[in-house]
């Protein structure tokens, strides 16, 4: 009866538009195994994307209402779902996805075996992402010193302005370099990196799985993560409610990216590196640099694989003859940036034919409809 369960909420999260591929080795399954207990698993595949309280879900359910509120509230601070406060009403709960969802929300419950079941599922998860030619998740900014004063830049293109635009801020370990760590490989670049904002910030610190920050601090940790030589990286959206602050040898997305030929052509990124070789000195400086090993050094020169380039601008701010500069890809070129999360969701579910106009519409009429009926239970 478990096994059946897990596999209906395998089924279930695959329905969602990040996927969730199923493999022959069935590791996958183990994951969710060790995460979710029969019970929330079972719960789990009552939620959507849409928003709900605790009455609605428990119709849905055909549970009573306060242990559904319990048990939503249980797996919302194990980060299995999504749990949103309202002040003076009842709590929001949605389902996650896979990634970006309930694995970063495992920061700081890791052990050995759940990261070994991970690294296993990842470089499969991964394949089929880019198999599947969707929109990326997440998206690359360059780093403040990189983008030159005289350059067209967006204000969602700006990891300040982003940062800026909010009122509530939260720092969190970066789970990748502490799954890294756990497995004595990584690096020694800073751990408390990564950052939400606004609502999102709420969610991390109502879980004890950040700490609230001020903007002050916020924008220290983006000049630190700079200085660390950290990739910045966004959700896909104007609008964004995270930053990561990543590395080549820890990040998920980045590690996997490398090991493809062409990875500019797999990440959502507005610039690409451009090299004067006859200014540079070849001190190797911005090979350090890069996370995407899209530098060498060839006759004491340095050498730009355009295809490996994601526009970071790692290399540029720390070059000593200004040889390398960032510059803005032909308008053919430049990846769209969607509003908002929600609309990052919908153009990823479509792209796998999973998550259309019709399917969200019909989302949004059962949950009116369960959202009707559970006001007539209450009268």
């Amino acid at each position: 009866m478990a096994a059946d369960i897990y596999e209906r909420l395998a089924e279930h999260l695959d329905n969602l538009p990040g996927g969730f591929p199923r493999t022959e080795s069935g590791v996958e399954v183990r994951i969710l195994r060790r995460l979710f207990t029969p019970e929330d698993a079972e719960f789990a595949t009552y939620l959507t994307l849409i928003p709900e309280e605790p009455r609605v879900i428990a119709r849905r359910a055909k549970i009573p209402v306060n242990e559904a509120a319990r048990q939503l509230e249980e797996m919302s601070k194990k980060g299995l779902i999504l749990g949103i406060s309202r002040e003076g009403k009842p709590p929001l709960y949605m389902a996650l996805q896979f990634l970006v969802g309930f694995w970063e929300s495992q920061v700081n419950r890791l052990d050995r075996e759940l990261i070994q079941e991970f690294e296993e599922y990842l470089p499969f998860y991964s394949d089929r992402s880019f198999e599947w030619k969707v929109p990326s998740q997440l998206r690359t900014i360059p780093v403040g010193k990189s983008i030159s004063t005289r350059a067209e830049v967006m204000i969602y293109e700006r990891a300040e302005e982003l940062v800026r635009a909010h009122k509530t801020f939260a720092v969190s370990n970066c789970i990748c370099r502490q799954e890294q760590r756990i497995m004595g490989r990584g690096c020694s670049k800073p751990g408390e990196s990564c950052l939400s904002f606004g609502m999102a910030a709420s969610i991390v610190i109502n879980g004890n799985r950040g700490r609230a920050i001020s903007l002050e601090e916020t924008l220290t940790i983006l000049q630190q993560a700079e200085e660390a030589g950290l990739v910045l990286q966004p959700a896909n959206a104007k609008k964004a409610a995270f930053l990561c602050t990543c590395c080549g040898c820890c990040c998920g997305v980045l590690r996997n990216l490398k090991r493809y030929p062409k990875p500019a052509s797999l990440m959502s990124s507005a610039f690409v590196a451009n090299l004067d070789a006859d200014t540079c000195k070849g001190c190797g400086a911005c090979v350090k640099r890069c996370q995407m090993e899209a530098i060498s050094l060839a006759d004491k020169k340095a050498a730009l694989n355009p295809d490996r380039c994601i526009g970071c601008g790692l290399c540029v701010g720390t070059c000593p003859t200004h040889s390398l500069s960032l510059v803005r890809k032909p308008k053919a070129m430049q990846p769209y940036v969607p509003k908002d999360i929600i609309e990052t969701n919908l153009k990823v579910g479509k792209a796998r034919g999973k998550f259309g106009l019709g399917k969200m519409v019909g989302m949004q009429v059962r949950s009116k409809l369960d959202r009707l009926l559970a006001s007539k239970d209450l009268s």
